[in-house]
């Protein structure tokens, strides 16, 4: 089930055509990751500290219906694990009047190691070592993860 953020258009985030310049959408989207990974138990300082911090390497956005000014809207946030090396997440900006989907918004990050200057090889796994609720970024309990294949609960 995807994490949910719930946001107000503000009139500092309405161009002059008096709908939602696009940069917001890409700090909503970022608002919501951040929100969830906090809920999920991250300590930013202490991944900071460990010497690890997320990077984005690539995003997109795609616009289906209008925003405006006091639109109220849900960013609902998926997190994916393509590699061992990446972690994607796909955004849906839901306008709360009428169900619309605004626009979606898809990401892929990496996890670097800031001594080593690269991206960890298990993203997924550090990631796990620093989340309380690692569910709320859908990672599967860590019982699962060393669970042997075949094997049942």
């Amino acid at each position: 089930m995807p994490h949910s953020t719930h946001i107000v258009i503000r009139s500092d985030d309405i161009d002059v055509n008096g709908h939602v310049q696009s940069a917001r959408y890409l700090n909503y989207a970022q608002h919501a990751r951040w929100i969830a990974v906090a809920q999920a138990g991250l300590s930013i300082r202490k991944l900071a500290g460990a010497g690890f911090s997320p990077v984005e390497l690539d995003v997109s956005i795609k616009y289906l219906h209008e925003l405006m000014l006091g639109d109220e809207i849900d960013v609902e946030s998926r997190f994916e694990f393509p590699s061992p090396k990446t972690i994607r997440v796909v955004q849906s900006i839901v306008r709360r009047s009428d169900g619309a989907l605004a626009a979606t918004v898809t990401s892929l990050t990496g996890l670097m190691n800031l001594t080593e200057r690269k991206l960890v090889d298990d993203a997924a796994g550090v990631w796990r070592t620093f989340l309380r609720e690692p569910s709320v970024v859908d990672l599967p309990p860590l019982d699962e993860v060393l669970r042997p294949a075949g094997a049942s609960a």
